[in-house]
């Protein structure tokens, strides 16, 4: 088993409007990506410096291919990503999307555009 099984491929507010970032990690000759995102962290690099530490403190390789925002309506049952980081660019809002619809199968709209801020 590799490290990578043990971390949960979604962690993201309960609801709001918030920063995320696609994270890919590395294990020996494993990948994956998680998605991380907090409205209490005010820039896309203070979610990745959250998160990070206590991974590569377990061998995981961390990198982050982009972020954006996520509009999480956990009453309606439905999550918008679009958007883009300033620091680490435009992630594939479509990874994302993919990762989430795992997580929350039973939610009626899981969607993403790539306009907006």
């Amino acid at each position: 088993m590799s490290g990578l099984e043990g971390v949960d491929d979604v962690d993201i507010d309960q609801s709001g409007k918030f920063k995320y970032i696609l994270i890919q990690l590395k294990s020996g000759d494993k990948k994956k990506y998680i998605v991380r995102g907090y409205g209490r962290c005010g820039y896309h690099a203070d979610i990745f410096d959250e998160v990070t530490p206590a991974l590569e403190k377990r061998g995981i390789t961390c990198s982050c291919p982009g972020g954006g925002r996520i509009e999480h309506n956990n009453a309606a049952k439905t999550i918008l990503v679009y958007g883009y980081s300033m620091g680490f660019g435009q992630a594939d809002h479509r990874i994302t999307v993919e990762i989430l619809k795992k997580r929350f199968p039973h939610y009626s709209k899981i969607s993403y555009s790539n306009e907006g801020y």
